[in-house]
């Protein structure tokens, strides 16, 4: 089954997540979404320094939105800020430091952030880590686990009392199409047992991603929440990560330009406010989170018994 799933991946990644497939899907973008004034509201990206979560914050920030750049590397986030600056002429760019995959640090962050700031209108959450081999944080968790999803869910949770009181508040996670090759697994979320692969750990954190958002917008309807994949983008995060998939399809890369387009259509635009909380989407549609036939499915019961683990993992390091 699992070779099943690789090629029938590979087959859509190939007619849908490549540069290709971005140009032919965005003849039918209604212009006009991305039309905006977003002065007034304000936008917490993570991972905000490079890639996707720079051209997301450039595009805010050119339409007049206050942007929180939570960055890993001081310097990179200042140089990126700068830059955003000189480019938009928006001046009301900040930038925070903090490693998601430092667990206490997140809660520490997303509290300081609350007394400090009165609104919130949009969270997305763009950082994210492919690990070549398993490492644990200074807390003893898994450090693309911590990343990728503890570390998103407690920023979420911290949050949520802050968004409710915006306007209009929405959560966007950037996610990946790798997801598809994963059944929801719960009984390994160290990945402690079995042998230790970084592309498909990365896969199942993303699968996590997507299941948690489902369940986090039921439980918070107030917030509008979504997942989304930004296609096969030429990254540095991609080149380091998986050398060969990017010298082997580089000419098909889109650029972070492209992958950033629904983040930006799904913070920003009316129509997208106005689709279905909780939803997966790729190139401004919503899509099945599953493929034919690939038993990825998981029950109602395993999907709670996620949100459950995270809340109890995140409890242990809440700051009392």
């Amino acid at each position: 089954m699992s070779l099943y799933r690789n090629l029938a991946w590979f087959l859509k990644g190939m007619t849908e997540f490549t540069r290709n497939a971005f140009e032919s899907a965005s003849k039918r973008f209604v212009e006009k979404d991305l039309e905006v004034s977003l002065a007034g509201r304000s936008f917490m990206i993570t991972g905000a320094n490079s890639g996707i979560g720079k051209a997301t914050a450039m595009a805010i920030a050119k339409r007049g939105g206050t942007i929180h750049m939570v960055c890993r590397n001081k310097d990179k986030a200042e140089e990126a800020r700068a830059e955003l600056v000189k480019e938009t002429g928006n001046k009301e760019i900040y930038v925070h430091i903090l490693d998601l995959s430092e667990t206490k640090k997140v809660w520490d962050f997303a509290e300081a952030f609350k007394k400090k700031y009165k609104a919130l209108n949009v969270l997305i959450n763009n950082a994210g880590c492919i690990m070549s081999q398993r490492e644990v944080n200074t807390e003893g968790l898994e450090k693309g686990f911590a990343t990728n999803v503890l570390g998103i869910y407690i920023l979420i949770k911290s949050l949520i009392p802050l968004l409710e009181k915006s306007a209009d508040p929405k959560v966007i996670t950037v996610s990946s199409g790798g997801m598809l090759v994963q059944k929801l697994r719960i009984g390994n979320l160290q990945s402690e047992r079995g042998r230790y692969d970084g592309a498909m750990v990365y896969a199942q954190h993303k699968r996590q991603q997507v299941v948690m958002t489902e369940q986090l917008a039921k439980i918070h309807p107030s917030i509008h929440f979504s997942v989304m994949h930004p296609g096969w983008v030429d990254t540095p995060a991609v080149a380091n990560a998986m050398p060969d998939f990017h010298r082997s399809m580089k000419d098909s890369l889109r650029t972070p330009e492209q992958g950033a387009d629904t983040v930006v259509w799904l913070a920003v635009s009316e129509s997208a406010a106005g689709k279905p909380s909780g939803r997966f989407y790729q190139d401004r549609r919503m899509v099945a989170t599953h493929l034919p036939l690939a038993w990825t499915h998981s029950s109602p019961l395993e999907e709670q018994k996620l949100i459950s683990a995270l809340d109890d993992l995140a409890k242990m390091f809440q700051p009392h």
